[in-house]
């Protein structure tokens, strides 16, 4: 594992081995993820792999703008287009309604993809680089906690990896707030960052 400094070029770079199917460690909004270009299988099954992570859990992506959302979902509702103008780009994932080109394994089989334009802004500007949107669980081994000191996490994934973007220590180890809509009304899956009475300002929230 390499571990990368912060220059533009390095980002441009490493935006590229993403796209290429390298596995890549960096910081979100919330906490390290450990990400990949969520268009490529057989690189999200290594992301399954390297975490030991169960495959009926699925996986988080990552988008940099609202024309990029257009790869990844469809079909979005007015509900949806509210979280969206209202907490987009920061921590909510909402699940959607998935593209047929978004590879199965990061959907445990479902229709429905978790989404979030991040609002980090390494992350953004590494999707943006890479032209695909890159899929990034927290940068932990399952169960252990979550990815926040880059000192554990290199000791974590030593050798699993291809790079680690480093910039100490994240001071917050709470993820993002994971949402559905279902019948016009907000279903928290997850309460994270996102807290229920910011998301009740735009409809009826349910748990």
């Amino acid at each position: 594992m390499e571990i990368i400094k912060i220059k533009d070029e390095n980002i441009i770079n490493i935006a590229k081995e993403i796209r290429e199917g390298k596995i890549v460690i960096f910081p979100t909004e919330t906490v390290y993820g450990i990400g990949t270009n969520a268009l490529n299988e057989k690189s999200c099954e290594k992301i399954y792999q390297i975490k030991n992570r169960v495959k009926e859990k699925p996986l988080i992506v990552l988008i940099s703008n609202k024309n990029m959302l257009k790869m990844v979902a469809k079909d979005i509702n007015e509900i949806e287009k509210k979280l969206m103008d209202t907490f987009w780009p920061g921590p909510l994932t909402i699940i959607l309604k998935k593209q047929s080109n978004i590879p199965d394994i990061i959907t445990a089989g479902k229709d429905e993809v978790s989404v979030r334009m991040t609002s980090g802004k390494i992350a953004n500007k590494l999707i943006e680089k890479a032209e695909v949107p890159i899929v990034a669980p927290s940068a932990n081994l399952s169960g252990k906690p979550t990815g926040t000191k880059p000192e554990q996490i290199a000791i974590d994934f030593e050798n699993k990896v291809d790079y680690m973007i480093d910039i100490g220590n994240i001071s917050s180890d709470i993820t993002s707030t994971i949402v559905k809509v279902i019948d016009k009304k907000i279903c928290i899956i997850r309460e994270g960052k996102i807290k229920r009475e910011e998301l009740e300002k735009v409809a009826e929230v349910v748990i």
